[in-house]
């Protein structure tokens, strides 16, 4: 029923209702000030979308970037986002947003097990927009025991199957990705890689599900919650809240449902929403997504207990969701990778189509976005065209030297994925179109198209790597674009992708201290929302890497100081 805990009962002075960045950050926040706090979470497993994220976090003017020496201020950060955000700016959130996240990331980290450091080769996603950082706005979170959580060790989410390798095995993104990349080329990498995988293999034998080291997300979950482990925070797991109590105009408590029992549960200073948004709701996602209405649906990657409890609970209350915005949910293409008993696990692809020697094309053979640029971009342009399935091509240097999805660089054989029909190849293009159904002059001279220009290091089609953000993810090595080489060297390769999100952009309407407004723009006394569960800070953009979680951390914590100084 519950995860470890030290304290029982039913009366409180914050209750958080769900257990990802945004409602530890609230939970422990509340916790350092002293409340007595209970964190309910309707799944078994703790730490929600957070868990199975890449953990990265967007802050900007961080205590981290001032000891780098990187010079922003609030201003800069401004501009650059009405640059991109334009009439879906929202000026006071965001003032509070720059004011807070520093001072909220320094006391998390002072007051917990919280730890990050700076990503300073992070460029911003829009890095030719005026104001846009080079980096240092975003930071990554620092690996973690799991062993010092205990027995909530075995409660927390693991990540995605296929994002672990060896069965098991946490890979962090800052850390790891470049020596696995590099693991053939490198006895410094091949050293880095053998550690990891030997530690992983200890971990099995010691009689773990997986290893311990935990990495992104699970790191950031993990050292939240072994700071409320350590004070004896109550964390209830399989526990679905069914109703709000509101006494005098004021949120004061809730229902939780337990097996088949409900609980009345007292929350003195109210009540923290942060269920995750609604990724797993169908019902909603026909009504706000204008693709699943017309009949076609895309890949869910958050846990599929995240079906909207948040708003349905504020609902209740007169406080609907907020459609606003330029697209109803972060994006990013997934390819399906075959699993055992015929299943098949969604992959997310965030990086890795940016890489000189690989495009993307569609059902007609044909390039229809910048590959380099982000993977919401990417997956937004699929669906402005569209494109149900688009195809991942490359040739053999290029699927060699960094992999292609799960499909990893050499020395990892190719086989395994070529039986199963997750990698398809061709000696020639036109056998490969013949391969994947596709129109075999057309495809032939979209790539001759694209060589022409790449060996120039020029996309005269899409300005592939001409940003900054573009370069930083191709190939620092490669010349004269880093992100563009030809694709020359066969046999040729495809790999399918679909659009998939990452979580949803519409939320709740809130306001600079994470009230929950009602429809009429008041705010309700004591009902407050953060993470997904509250509308995007930035209107259905993706501004850079950690654009989720940074405000999910700073709204947390800014929703347990206003719940605790406000009074009943």
């Amino acid at each position: 029923m519950a995860a470890e805990s030290m304290n029982s009962g039913t009366d409180f002075d914050l209750v958080v209702v769900g257990s990802g960045a945004a409602g530890l950050s609230a939970a422990v926040t509340a916790t350092l000030a002293g409340a007595r706090v209970l964190v309910i979470e309707k799944s078994e497993w703790l730490g929600g979308t957070s868990a199975i994220s890449g953990g990265e976090i967007w802050v900007p003017m961080s205590q981290q970037s001032r000891r780098a020496g990187i010079v922003d201020d609030a201003a800069t950060v401004e501009r650059y986002l009405r640059a991109l955000l334009g009439a879906n700016y929202d000026a006071n959130r965001t003032k509070s947003f720059l004011s807070a996240a520093p001072q909220a990331l320094a006391e998390l980290e002072a007051g917990s097990l919280l730890r990050y450091e700076l990503m300073p080769m992070s460029a911003d996603y829009h890095s030719d927009l005026p104001g846009a950082s080079q980096g240092g706005r975003s930071l990554a979170a620092v690996p973690f025991d799991g062993r010092a959580l205990g027995s909530w060790f075995a409660r927390l989410r693991p990540p995605l199957r296929n994002a672990l390798i060896f069965g098991g095995i946490s890979v962090c993104t800052k850390l790891d990705v470049p020596h696995l990349m590099a693991a053939g080329r490198s006895p410094r990498s091949a050293f880095h890689a053998a550690r990891m995988i030997a530690a992983g293999w200890r971990d099995r034998i010691s009689g773990h599900a997986r290893g311990t080291r935990l990495t992104n997300g699970n790191a950031l979950i993990g050292r939240l919650l072994c700071t409320l482990r350590d004070r004896g925070v109550p964390v209830w797991t399989q526990s679905e809240v069914t109703g709000l109590h509101l006494n005098q105009g004021q949120i004061c408590g809730l229902d939780v449902r337990q097996h088949d029992r409900t609980l009345r549960i007292k929350a003195r200073q109210g009540v923290v929403l942060a269920t995750g948004g609604f990724s797993g709701n169908l019902p909603l996602k026909r009504l706000h997504f204008e693709h699943v209405a017309a009949g076609w649906t895309h890949h869910s990657l958050p846990p599929p207990t995240n079906t909207g409890d948040g708003a349905t609970l504020a609902a209740a209350q007169g406080a609907p969701l907020q459609d606003r915005g330029t697209s109803p949910a972060a994006w990013a293409p997934v390819s399906l990778l075959p699993m055992r008993r015929g299943q098949v696990a969604p992959y997310p692809h965030f990086s890795d189509k940016g890489k000189p020697g690989i495009i993307a094309i569609d059902a007609q053979g044909e390039r229809f976005v910048n590959e380099s640029d982000s993977y919401h971009v990417f997956v937004a342009a699929m669906l402005a065209s569209r494109v149900k399935q688009a195809w991942l091509i490359a040739d053999h240097r290029a699927i060699r030297r960094y992999g292609l999805g799960a499909v990893r660089p050499f020395p990892t054989p190719l086989g395994g994925y070529l039986r199963s029909g997750y990698l398809l190849r061709g000696r020639t293009l036109a056998e490969l179109a013949a391969r994947i159904r596709v129109d075999a002059t057309r495809l032939e001279r979209t790539v001759e198209h694209f060589n022409k220009g790449a060996l120039r290091g020029d996309d005269v089609e899409f300005d592939r790597g001409k940003s900054l953000f573009n370069r930083r993810c191709g190939d620092s090595n490669h010349q004269p674009n880093a992100a563009l080489a030809p694709l020359l060297t066969p046999p040729f390769y495809a790999l399918a992708v679909e659009p998939g999100d990452i979580g949803t952009f519409l939320g709740l309407h809130t306001d600079s201290n994470a009230r929950v407004l009602d429809a009429g723009g008041q705010p309700i006394a004591g009902l407050y929302a953060a993470g997904n569960d509250a509308s995007s800070l930035f209107g259905g953009h993706y501004p850079s890497a950690g654009i989720t979680l940074g405000p999910a951390l700073t709204f947390g914590w800014l929703a347990a100081r206003h719940a605790l100084a406000a009074t009943p």
